[in-house]
């Protein structure tokens, strides 16, 4: 397994400098200019504007800058907010843990509606579970996160008054108080985010698990008398887990994407919020250095998917 997992770390290497190439190209080609606000203050002289471009090589072709910037990113240097004025990495790493726990809360509450429901329906298919449990279904993966999210301020913050609908990161409490408070604010984005993908994954479980459990070597496990509980858990349910890994494994990266609107809604300082606000300001660095983590999340996720191919299904080999 070692082997092969160093073998597509190095088939990945290629595909990251190709995707490094074609952002950095379409950032520098991009229209705007980070020292915009610079050139329109008085106070500040043209030639303190013209010194930084040069520091920051901003007037270099694009080809010289992408190479220093590759070379900087292999010595661990992501670059210089013109923003914020910091480091990139400082940046990211500040809001990275509040994206973290949110997406990686909202994923396992997606597994844990989509796998028992879907898992349910597909061995009563057509049953009144399953009639309401697909209807439920169509209806959560058809309205989009921020329209469930407004829902969800309008009900619990609002009306209910249950639950703060804006994220605040300076909590003072201490102790049990400041774990306390960070639930109750993650309680609705993790839903909107989880409810979302758990209504999607769960059509997708039951489309997997039908496939599977009209098999013939299904059949010859209930001829043999195991329960019926056993014949599911067992025999279909790990063979049918196979494209769910897969679907689960390439939608990861783009639900750090879809965050981004979630954390717009609640004001949740994380990675998108700092996205969106780095391209509304033309921070080319902190764009650049998002996306890029971005792709290498599909690089990851995608390796992640193939070792777990191999511990579902033994007939899988790593070569």
């Amino acid at each position: 397994m070692g082997t092969y997992i160093l073998r597509r770390l190095l088939i990945a290497v290629p595909s990251l400098l190709g995707i490094s190439v074609v952002l950095f190209t379409v950032l520098a080609l991009a229209p705007g200019d980070p020292f915009e606000e610079l050139a329109t203050n008085p106070n500040v002289p043209p030639e303190v504007r013209l010194a930084l471009r040069a520091k920051f090589g901003l007037d270099d072709p694009i080809w010289q800058r992408y190479f220093h910037w590759l070379t900087a990113m292999l010595h661990g240097d992501w670059g210089f907010s013109f923003i914020s004025r910091v480091d990139v990495d400082q940046l990211i790493l500040q809001r990275l843990p509040v994206t973290l726990v949110i997406i990686g809360a909202s994923q396992v509450l997606a597994l844990l509606v989509a796998l028992p429901v879907g898992i349910y329906s597909a061995a009563r298919p057509y049953s009144w579970f399953d009639r309401i449990a697909s209807s439920l279904a169509f209806v959560g993966f058809s309205l989009p996160t921020f329209f469930t999210g407004l829902l969800f301020i309008l009900l619990f913050s609002i009306t209910l008054d249950w639950l703060p609908f804006v994220y605040r990161a300076d909590i003072t409490a201490t102790g049990w108080a400041w774990w306390w408070e960070h639930i109750r604010q993650s309680i609705m984005p993790v839903m909107v985010l989880g409810l979302f993908q758990g209504a999607s994954w769960t059509r997708y479980v039951r489309s997997s698990v039908l496939d599977v459990i009209r098999l013939d070597y299904v059949t010859t496990a209930r001829s043999k008398g195991l329960k019926e509980r056993v014949v599911i858990l067992k025999h279909v349910v790990r063979n049918a887990l196979i494209p769910v890994v897969t679907l689960v494994a390439l939608q990861m990266p783009a639900v750090f994407g879809g965050a981004i609107v979630t954390e717009q809604i609640f004001r949740i300082p994380g990675i998108g919020s700092l996205l969106i606000d780095a391209i509304l300001r033309n921070d080319t660095p902190v764009v650049m250095a998002v996306t890029f983590v971005f792709a290498c999340l599909v690089i990851v996720f995608n390796l992640i998917a193939d070792l777990l191919y191999g511990w579902l299904d033994p007939r899988i080999s790593f070569r």
